[in-house]
């Protein structure tokens, strides 16, 4: 894997985000006085056009969409399909699916050199992945995954990168916390370097709220840097979130789908803008994602009325014309139309 321009073609240079520990970003995001901004891990969504435009409003670390390390490691195909990047690529972890310690060491070895960390998706409730022991069916597996955070570990070490890249876990919680307090327990001493809280259980649907107490309660038992996840849908929520946990991060999901500007302190706005859709739209251009997936993210972002004033990007009848475009120019014209004056900038 590399960053590259075609098969007859010169590797591009790797990204200098690579560089950067994410430990680092934890600090710089404290002495800012503000929590680290992430971008969770979304089937799908999670692609590099998206995370470099996120990154370019406010985000300090991007997650990839969850990878299935056993396939990674065996198919140059999944490989070069689940993971890319460039020479902007913003600092980026890369999220494994995997029961195996052995499959993890094999996977952390392979994507190292062209990431800042590796995690375990410990919080996946989909029942396929439960049904693999994948997900959150690993809370209940608690030295497996300890196991594998060594594993991981050793492989960054035998790699030369055990001071330069991470290993982290991402967690829901379980129903008596102490089971999720023996879980970080755990894990934190197999040398995991921080964690994500989702604060749900396995069996809670995404309408529920979440539960805010459960991830303080078990945060404060952390030694490590903590994450909260779990309802940011708006800047203040993340401020909430900090307030109500004493975490070190924010995670946004469905938020930063709907508004990638979402972090963003000069825009000062709840809704999605027309500058954010023009970023992702040039990013896109220099990062192609499958059209349906194009079209699937623009109807997150100009259909968001989170700010609840009634106004969107576009009515529903011009989603609806969205929707059925057939090419990436029937987007891109139907776009410059609705923007108004010249259009979609280009960058």
């Amino acid at each position: 894997m590399s960053a590259t321009r075609g098969e007859d073609e010169e590797a591009l240079p790797l990204p200098a985000s690579l560089e950067i520990n994410p430990l680092t970003l934890f600090d710089i995001a404290k002495s800012e006085g503000r929590p680290l901004y992430a971008a969770a891990p979304m089937v799908r969504y999670s692609k590099l056009a998206f995370r470099e435009t996120v990154a370019q409003y406010g985000v300090d670390l991007c997650w990839t969409p969850m990878i299935l390390a056993k396939e990674f490691n065996r198919s140059l195909f999944a490989r070069d399909s689940d993971f890319t990047i460039s020479p902007t690529s913003p600092p980026t972890i890369a999220q494994f699916g995997c029961n195996s310690p052995l499959e993890l060491s094999r996977a952390t070895t392979l994507i190292a050199p062209y990431v800042n960390g590796v995690d375990i998706n410990c919080g996946c409730p989909q029942s396929w992945a439960c049904a693999e022991t994948l997900g959150a069916a690993l809370m209940h597996k608690r030295e497996l995954v300890a196991s594998m955070v060594s594993s991981a570990k050793v492989a960054l070490s035998s790699s030369g990168l055990q001071d330069r890249k991470t290993v982290s876990v991402k967690i829901r919680v379980h129903k008596d916390l102490r089971d999720t307090v023996d879980f970080v327990k755990t894990v934190e001493a197999a040398g995991v370097d921080f964690i994500t809280i989702h604060g749900r259980l396995r069996s809670t649907r995404s309408s529920a709220p979440v539960d805010l107490d459960a991830i303080k309660t078990v945060a404060s038992h952390c030694t490590v840097p903590t994450l909260s996840n779990g309802d940011v849908f708006t800047l203040s929520d993340a401020h909430e979130h900090v307030r109500a946990t004493d975490v070190d991060g924010v995670m946004s999901a469905r938020g930063i789908l709907e508004n990638p500007g979402l972090f963003s302190t000069y825009m000062q706005g709840e809704n999605c803008t027309w500058e954010v859709v023009e970023t992702f739209m040039n990013k896109v251009v220099k990062a192609p994602l499958p059209f349906k997936l194009v079209v699937h993210h623009l109807s997150e972002m100009v259909g968001s009325d989170r700010g609840q004033r009634g106004k969107t990007l576009l009515t529903k009848e011009e989603r609806n014309k969205l929707m059925e475009c057939k090419s990436f120019v029937e987007v891109i014209d139907l776009l410059d139309e609705y923007r108004g004056g010249e259009g979609l900038r280009r960058i």
